[in-house]
């Protein structure tokens, strides 16, 4: 039986949809031991294969480990793409996983154009993410944006790989050849492409794996690097050769990214709620934090995202727990619904947050609940149209504050399986909504 689950857990991260549907059916009969209660952690930011997942995970992978753990809510967030949007839900569904789905990009803030926000040393470019998507497949001007979207990374990928391959001089990949076969959709990331020369530099230079070849080029000794494809040698790839000071690396400036408002236009007309990212506090941008939140605001930011892992050591009281404090101070003063994960882009980054830990444990509620909040628009958005943001919130809440109360509490009591009970809701009121559960 253990090699049987083993086998269809390997087969979830197939690039054949129909194969890891099939894998997910079947590793629901034969589990018996993942409990059908909610437990208390969330993740809702973890990177799934269609941008980049460090260890691989399909969204089918990423919802049946989240169910084994017993998460209450889990997210998936691509870069760029919502490809991954379908089968999340579905999977969700089908192993009684309450879920979400966001997707990440940078923008750029006219505002903040002369200051570093969250992309250090790129001034007046943020990461961006829209949460609580529900439409894979928009039409119009979101469909034609979100193809923009796509279009417009694969050019700096070829752009990126062109300036690289000219410095590394024996060791050339081709986009189509080398890169896009590591992706189940096409959509690759700089994460693709350091993998790509890595193992091409090992293919090249098989007795050591590229091991001198990398100590040369990334300035390091050859003993010290994980060759073929470890997590440091891939950090060091796109540390050294695509970043600021690297010969991949091209300073972006208005035109090179989409204008937040621009973002925000799509994550609406999406399904989505435009949601504020939160880095740590320490550049310039984040220290003029009421301007910045104020610009995010009346652009149409509504929630705000934390990596809770980049804001703390664990045991120290420095200057990131202060501003992971203040930052978390300013959330509830303005009801804005904190939704934290782990990204899962990286070796390394955690399954999910300890939110016991002396210094996250202040702040559990506010993370359960805004994980109860955006999966309830989810569920409200996509079944009866009626989510966190738009008119029937505009007119039935008069506080945020007050909306925040009911799409948690509606949230937490939600089973999966009567998600589609809700499909007439656009026409009854908060409170009868709540009695319909």
């Amino acid at each position: 039986m253990e090699n049987t689950k083993k086998q269809l857990e390997v087969a979830l991260d197939d690039f054949d949809i129909e194969i890891r549907k099939q894998a997910l059916f079947e590793l629901k009969k034969i589990s018996s031991d993942v409990s059908s209660d909610d437990g208390e952690d969330v993740n809702l930011h973890a990177h799934t294969f269609f941008s980049y997942n460090a260890y691989g995970y399909s969204p089918s992978h990423y919802a049946w480990l989240a169910k084994e753990r017993g998460l209450s809510v889990a997210g998936i967030v691509d870069f760029d793409v919502l490809d991954g949007l379908d089968e999340f839900i579905d999977a969700g569904k089908t192993i009684g996983l309450k879920t979400c789905v966001g997707i990440e990009s940078r923008v750029f803030v006219p505002e903040f154009s002369e200051r570093v926000i969250n992309s250090p040393g790129e001034p007046g470019v943020s990461y961006h993410l829209g949460l609580g998507m529900t439409d894979s497949e928009p039409v119009g001007w979101a469909g034609d944006f979100l193809a923009g979207m796509r279009k417009m990374a694969a050019g700096r990928n070829k752009e990126l790989i062109r300036r690289v391959n000219s410095a590394l001089d024996e060791v050339q990949i081709d986009v189509d050849t080398d890169v896009l076969p590591l992706t189940p959709s096409g959509n690759a990331t700089e994460r693709h492409i350091c993998l790509a020369y890595a193992r091409k530099a090992a293919e090249r230079f098989s007795d050591d794996n590229g091991a001198s070849f990398w100590a040369e080029k990334l300035g390091v000794e050859d003993e010290e690097l994980d060759v073929p494809e470890g997590p440091w040698l891939l950090d060091l790839i796109r540390a050294k050769m695509m970043k600021r000071g690297g010969p991949g690396y091209v300073q972006p400036g208005q035109g090179t990214f989409p204008e937040l408002a621009e973002m925000n236009r799509f994550i609406l007309e999406s399904g989505g709620v435009p949601v504020i990212t939160w880095l740590d506090g320490t550049t310039e941008g984040e220290q003029d934090i009421d301007e910045l939140i104020a610009v995010e605001m009346a652009s149409g930011g509504a929630m705000i995202n934390i990596i809770p892992d980049r804001n703390f050591t664990a045991g120290v009281k420095d200057e990131k727990l202060k501003n992971l404090q203040d930052i978390m101070v300013k959330a509830r003063e303005l009801g804005l619904p904190v939704l934290v994960g782990t990204e899962m882009n990286k070796a390394g980054n955690l399954f999910v947050d300890d939110f016991c830990s002396e210094e996250l444990s202040p702040f559990r509620k506010d993370f359960i609940n805004g994980a109860y909040i955006i999966y309830a628009h989810s569920v409200l958005q996509r079944e009866a149209g009626i989510g966190y943001l738009g008119d029937w919130a505009e007119k039935e809440f008069d506080t945020v504050f007050a909306k925040n109360d009911f799409f948690a509490e509606l949230g937490g009591k939600l089973k999966v399986s009567d998600e589609l009970k809700l499909s007439d809701a656009a026409g009854m009121t908060a409170s009868e909504i709540l009695e319909k559960e």
